[in-house]
C-alpha cells in the first residue's frame, strides 16, 4: 500500500502517544519509511528508543541537531516526506501550526513542507469544543490540511466525549487515502459482500461459503479513492474497512430491502454478495426434529436483486459478479446480457487459489461494449484497484445513455 512512500511522523505530548507506536508499525508493515520527530513533551510519556526501534530509523528530537554536515535536519526531512502526520496532534500543536508558529523540531518541519499534512487530533472533549481550538482547525482545514476526526470515549482524563485518538488503523486508511487517487471524490457506492443466510428453523439455516473479502476489499478501496461506501454485508467474520456505511443484512429478502433503501443515492452499484437463488418456502418456528428416513424440503425461488436494479428506469453503473465452475466467459456474458450491466467480474471459483476464503484472486471483466481485460492472479485488494480503475472510467465516460 505505501512502499517506497517516506513518511514523517511528529508525535506530540498525549498520553495517547503511545498508540503512536502502533501506527508506526502498520506505516512500516504497508511498506513506508517512517521518521519520527517527537517534542519534548510525548518524550515525557514514550521513550525515542521505542520508536527507534520499531521504525528502523533516528528519532528527531532537536531542532539544532544536524543530520549530517551538508543538511539541516528539518529542511531534510520536509524535503524527504512523500506525507507527514501529526498523531497525536494537541491542541497546543495544532494552534502553533495554525498560526505559524515554527519553534521546535516538529513545528519548524512541518512549515517548511511540501507534502500533505495529515492530523490526528487528541485532547480532552472542552479543549476539542473550544471555539479557540474549533478555528484552528478549520484554518488548517481551509489551506488543505487534513484530519482524521477524533472518536467519543471515555478520556484519560476522566470525561467522556470526543477527543479519543482515532484508532492507528483509521490513521493508515487516510494515510492511504491521502497518497492515493481521488478519482471517486463526490461518488456514492454500493457495494454488496458476503453470503445470506435462509433460516430452515431457529437452529438451521442454508448458505454459502463466500467469506466477504472480495466486497469488503472493494469497498474498503473506493472509500480511499474518495467515494461514499455504502456496504451492504451479510454475516462475515472480517472487520468492516473503515470510513464505510455498514448496513448489515442476514437474508436475500433483507439485502434486497437494503439495497433499494439506498439505492437512488448512488451513482454506482457493485454486487459481489454471493446471495443465496432459493429459501426455505417456509421457516418452522421450532427446531426441525430427526425423523427415520429421508427430509423433503421445499424451495422458492428469491428475487434477482442484480436483476430488478438493471430493469429501473433510472439504474446506476451496475457491476456483477459471476462466481462459475465451468463454461466461465459463456455464463458471464449471458449474465452481463440478461441482466442489463455495465461490467461483470467472472471468477472460476473451484481453484483453489482463487474462490472463497483466499486472500487472492484471479477474473476476467467483461463489459457491455464487448471489452474484455483478463486479470492474473493477484490479492484481492489488487484486484479491487483494478475493478475500482475501471468503474472510475464508465463513471466519466459512460454516464449518457442507460437503457
Amino acid at each position: 500500500m505505501l512502499k517506497g512512500k517516506c513518511i514523517i511522523l511528529g508525535v506530540t505530548g498525549g498520553i495517547a502517544a503511545y498508540k503512536a507506536l502502533e501506527l508506526v508499525r502498520l506505516l512500516t508493515k504497508a511498506g513506508a519509511a517512517v521518521h519520527v520527530i517527537m517534542t519534548n513533551s510525548a518524550m515525557e510519556f514514550v521513550t525515542p528508543l521505542s520508536f527507534q526501534t520499531l521504525s528502523a530509523n533516528p528519532v528527531h528530537t532537536r531542532l539544532f541537531n544536524l543530520i549530517s554536515q551538508a543538511e539541516i535536519g528539518h529542511i531534510s526531512l520536509a524535503d524527504r516526506a512523500d506525507l507527514f502526520i501529526i498523531a497525536p496532534a494537541t491542541a497546543n500543536i495544532i494552534g502553533k501550526v495554525a498560526n505559524g508558529i515554527a519553534d521546535d523540531m516538529l513545528t519548524t518541519t512541518v512549515m517548511a513542507t511540501k507534502a500533505p499534512v495529515l492530523i490526528a487530533p487528541a485532547m480532552n472533549v472542552n479543549m476539542y469544543t473550544n471555539p479557540i481550538y474549533r478555528e484552528n482547525e478549520q484554518r488548517l482545514s481551509r489551506f488543505g490540511f487534513l484530519f482524521v476526526s477524533p472518536e467519543k470515549g471515555m478520556l484519560a482524563c476522566g470525561w467522556e466525549g470526543e477527543g479519543k485518538l482515532a484508532p492507528p488503523e483509521a490513521i493508515l486508511e487516510a494515510a492511504v487515502a491521502a497518497l492515493g487517487p481521488r478519482d471517486l471524490a463526490g461518488q456514492t457506492i454500493m457495494v454488496t459482500a458476503g453470503p445470506t443466510r435462509e433460516d430452515l428453523d431457529p437452529v438451521r439455516y442454508i448458505s454459502n461459503h463466500s467469506s466477504g473479502r472480495m466486497g469488503y476489499a472493494i469497498a474498503r478501496c473506493a472509500a480511499r479513492r474518495g467515494a461514499r461506501v455504502i456496504l451492504v454485508s451479510g454475516p462475515v467474520r472480517i472487520d468492516p474497512p473503515c470510513g464505510v456505511e455498514l448496513v448489515s443484512v442476514s437474508s436475500a429478502l433483507e439485502m434486497q430491502a437494503a439495497v433499494m433503501a439506498h439505492i437512488d443515492a448512488c451513482q454506482a452499484v457493485i454486487k459481489s454478495a454471493a446471495v443465496a437463488d432459493y429459501r426455505p418456502a417456509e421457516r418452522c418456528a421450532a427446531k426441525i426434529k430427526k425423523q427415520d428416513g429421508g427430509m423433503t424440503l421445499e424451495l422458492v425461488r428469491n428475487p434477482d436483486i442484480l436483476a430488478g436494479l438493471g430493469q429501473l428506469p433510472r439504474r446506476p453503473l451496475l457491476v456483477g459478479f459471476a462466481a462459475e465452475t465451468d463454461n466461465l466467459r459463456q455464463y458471464a456474458e449471458q449474465k452481463l446480457r440478461e441482466k442489463n450491466l455495465d461490467m461483470i467480474v467472472a471468477n472460476d471459483v473451484s481453484q483453489p487459489d482463487a474462490g472463497f476464503n483466499v486472500e487472492t484472486n484471479r477474473a476476467l471483466l467483461l463489459f457491455r461494449d464487448g471489452r474484455a481485460v483478463d486479470c492474473p492472479l493477484m490479492s484481492k485488494d489488487e484486484l479491487a484497484g483494478v475493478i475500482l480503475d475501471n468503474v472510475a472510467c464508465e463513471l466519466q465516460t459512460c454516464r449518457g445513455s442507460k437503457a
